[in-house]
């Protein structure tokens, strides 16, 4: 069994809230005009004037480990795939009860026909074709990025080590394995 888990990361400090994360994933998943949307940016204010700052947070969902939509499911119409950790939904078994809105903290089951249920699979489709999922692909930034959750969190030590390691730039490197 293939213990992969793939998933998002995000670089709070790149994204500049412009919204083609959203765009891209409407448009990629023929999302209708009906307030249905996969991926959320929030905006974030902080501080007070002359020190205001403004931050956007793009989430989608976040293909848990233990997704508690997957047990509040009465038809078992949601599945967490063993090969890469992708929670993905088979609408044709979706009933339509809502259940999983209910339970999900992130927000992330949609109705966008309001009455089966569907939601971010990481664009499957695309990434099983060598892709990124689309809202990854779009971000002008880079703010978001896609991959295993091993690599991104060893990509995300290594950075951090580099921050931190910078001024002083000592001859060794810090890893996370």
């Amino acid at each position: 069994m293939n213990t992969t888990q793939f998933g998002f990361s995000f670089d709070l400090s790149r994204c500049t809230g412009c919204m083609s994360c959203i765009v891209a994933c409407l448009d990629q998943n023929d999302l209708p005009d009906n307030g249905s949307r996969f991926r959320h940016v929030s905006k974030i204010e902080m501080g007070a004037y002359p020190d205001a700052t403004i931050r956007y947070v793009s989430l989608a969902c976040m293909h848990c480990g233990d997704a508690p939509c997957i047990a509040a499911c009465p038809t078992r119409a949601i599945l967490k795939r063993t090969e890469d950790g992708v929670v993905v939904v088979d609408e044709h078994l979706c009933i339509g009860c809502h259940t999983c809105a209910t339970v999900c903290p992130f927000g992330a089951p949609q109705f966008p026909d309001g009455d089966r249920m569907s939601k971010c699979d990481f664009c499957v489709t695309r990434v099983e074709s060598g892709l990124e999922p689309a809202c990854v692909r779009t971000c002008p930034t880079k703010a978001l990025g896609f991959g295993p959750m091993e690599k991104l969190t060893e990509q995300q030590a290594e950075k951090a080590s580099r921050l931190i390691l910078l001024p002083v730039q000592p001859s060794f490197v810090v890893t996370n394995r």
